[in-house]
């Protein structure tokens, strides 16, 4: 309690600090105004709250003198238990506030899906996980921007890229990394069998001005026609881009932008976002640290979740969260384990924390 008074009691300081600072300062640079400002409204939460929490301590504090008092102990036992429990609540509130925030939570976030093992009935799941989070994206106001779709002959996709816009996208969305099971009967099999499949999610955040800079020596950046059924502009012009970077492998390519200048644009997001990835992935498997959340570690080859269509169940595996209305969640209605999934991790941050 001590460590946490002394933590609130610092930021209330920075607050008045940043206060004074954006009343009395003339910005020459609007990013650093912009900043300040953005550290002030994230401060303003928990300082409110511990301005409360000081105001209720000191309430019991005058209370708890009363108790002495013969003819005023009644009521001030009554007020005390009133007191405490609002005292709890609040030093509650406070511990979900003070978890340490992803930076990156408000970011846009860029999928890429593939169809993995289960040939055609693969890539028709990662189909179906395509539209599963347009449908969640357009429930929640969210834009979808297409960057590169390599469809599959059978239906759906080998492999879609796309950008998901909005506010807290990847707060909500970046728990979706990981391998994708699918049980179910396909459409080809004849003997009614059920067959597993699986399709792999990748989430990354659309980060604006990252802390790594990429060397464009490090790029190579290629030209050539759109091809197969998402291109807009078969056999006419080079208007699809790859982008290869030379240090970690890593190569992307865009062909669904309206021109050569925009697939440019979208392939240097996503380069940009999968090579940081890459080195973040590095940097934490050599601290030995867990990445990105307690909940899992967001790599591609984690299987995180069962698709079974003949029981219509969902079920996340890291959380143990099961839910008996798949046909809803392929409609988009994946508001209850997103919310599980926020909610576990909390839980987590919150257990180390006071661990």
């Amino acid at each position: 309690m001590d460590k946490m008074l002394a933590r609130l009691e610092a930021m209330s300081k920075r607050y008045d600090e940043i206060n004074d600072l954006l009343m009395n300062t003339s910005f020459s640079d609007s990013r650093e105004y912009a900043k300040l400002s953005k550290e002030q409204s994230n401060l303003q939460a928990p300082v409110d709250a511990y301005h409360q929490l000081t105001a209720v301590m000191e309430e019991i504090k005058g209370n708890e003198e009363l108790l002495h008092d013969s003819d005023l102990r009644e009521m001030a036992e009554m007020e005390l238990a009133e007191l405490k429990e609002k005292e709890q609540q609040l030093i509650d509130h406070l511990e979900v506030l003070l978890i340490p925030k992803d930076p990156n939570d408000e970011c846009n976030a860029i999928f890429e899906i593939r169809g993995a093992a289960g040939g055609d009935e693969g890539n028709i799941f990662a189909g179906d996980l395509y539209r599963m989070y347009t449908r969640y994206a357009e429930n929640h106001g969210w834009k979808v921007e297409l960057y590169d779709a390599e469809e599959s002959e059978a239906g759906g996709f080998a492999q879609i890229s796309f950008l998901v816009k909005g506010k807290d996208v990847y707060r909500e969305m970046k728990f979706e990394s990981g391998a994708h099971r699918v049980q179910r009967i396909p459409k080809t099999e004849s003997a009614g069998r059920i067959h597993t499949s699986t399709a792999t999610v990748l989430v990354l955040p659309d980060v604006e001005d990252p802390d790594i800079q990429i060397d464009p020596a490090d790029l190579i950046i290629e030209t050539h026609r759109a091809s197969g059924a998402g291109g807009q502009h078969i056999n006419k012009t080079d208007s699809a881009v790859r982008i290869t970077h030379i240090p970690t492998g890593i190569s992307v390519n865009c062909q669904d932008g309206r021109s050569q200048i925009q697939n440019r644009e979208q392939a240097m997001r996503i380069i940009t976002a999968r090579v940081l990835d890459e080195y973040q992935r590095k940097a934490d498997a050599e601290k030995g640290a867990e990445r990105r959340s307690k909940i899992g570690t967001g790599d591609r080859s984690e299987k995180i979740r069962t698709y079974n269509y003949p029981q219509n169940r969902v079920t996340d595996h890291r959380i143990g969260f099961t839910v008996q209305q798949l046909d809803r969640v392929m409609e988009g209605k994946l508001d209850d384990i997103i919310a599980a999934l926020l909610d576990a991790d909390q839980k987590a941050k919150i257990a180390g924390e006071q661990g």
